[in-house]
């Protein structure tokens, strides 16, 4: 899934950049591989996600998983309106992620995963924001927006902007960047004219506020005053998305060299997983 991601983001970035038809061609062959071919495609459920054997056939925290897609998703719509791209499979790929929805938000799993108080609830939020989006489904979307506003806010990040249920953890530096990129990806992909989630703010809390906190620790880790992360400190930071979705929305210079001079292209198999966004090229108008 992480390998499909990273194919569909290349080969759409590149789309984007110069218009060639030739990477549209070649997503095309695995969006009906993965969505359509009844031969090969996959289920839209995440029954079995993150089993243990002898334990559990599937758990809902694995849906947390799929935040993989949402790169997969951005690639079809930079490249729907492509000639080398048939209806067929721009629908088809639409009608698989509205089915997923539909588990996401009824199955148990999916109410247990977007009911947990820390990051695992902020993903499913931003999921289902990308997915619904995509598939033209505004009461979700209107959902999502709401959820943002009056829980994720309020129950997850404190006045002084720090997001205390994952610094609490044994990786709180690695998991407080991963929450608050999933945060400010909901901002990119919800805000409008009318509704910027950009500038909300519920009691004093507001997403600008999250970035100001962690901003200094990614501009200079040294400066970071609690415990570090049991693994992969060394892994953390690389060019997160909530600094650069941030610098835009704020017009911030200094945050996007920050962004600028990071790593773009972690090998570590961790950071990977929790990196939901590494084409921004396809996140931005």
């Amino acid at each position: 899934m992480i390998r499909f991601s990273k194919i569909i983001g290349a080969l759409a970035s590149a789309y984007k950049i110069t218009g060639e038809e030739k990477y549209v061609k070649q997503a095309a062959i695995h969006f009906n591989a993965w969505f359509i071919n009844p031969n090969s495609k996959m289920n839209p459920n995440l029954l079995y996600a993150q089993a243990i054997k002898g334990v559990a056939t599937g758990r809902g925290i694995g849906i947390i998983d799929t935040i993989q897609l949402m790169e997969v998703v951005q690639g079809i719509i930079a490249m729907q309106n492509s000639k080398s791209i048939s209806k067929t499979t721009v629908d088809g790929a639409k009608k698989w992620f509205a089915e997923y929805l539909t588990w996401l938000t009824t199955h148990q799993y999916g109410k247990d995963e977007m009911n947990a108080k820390n990051n695992h609830g902020t993903c499913w939020v931003m999921q289902v924001a990308c997915f619904a989006k995509f598939t033209g489904n505004k009461e979700l979307m209107d959902f999502c927006t709401d959820r943002y506003k009056k829980v994720l806010l309020p129950q997850q990040m404190e006045k002084d902007g720090s997001l205390p249920l994952e610094l609490k953890r044994t990786k709180p530096f690695g998991y407080s960047l991963f929450n608050l990129d999933a945060f400010a990806t909901i901002c990119q992909l919800l805000s409008t004219k009318k509704d910027n989630l950009w500038t909300y703010e519920n009691d004093g809390k507001e997403i600008k506020k999250g970035v100001e906190f962690l901003y200094p620790f990614i501009a200079d880790k040294t400066k970071w005053p609690f415990a570090k992360d049991v693994m992969h400190w060394e892994s953390w930071p690389v060019a997160q998305p909530a600094i650069l979705f941030s610098a835009i929305a704020y017009r911030n210079k200094e945050w996007f060299k920050t962004w600028q001079k990071a790593e773009h292209n972690p090998k570590n198999e961790e950071v990977i997983r929790n990196l939901p966004v590494r084409h921004p090229i396809i996140w931005i108008d």
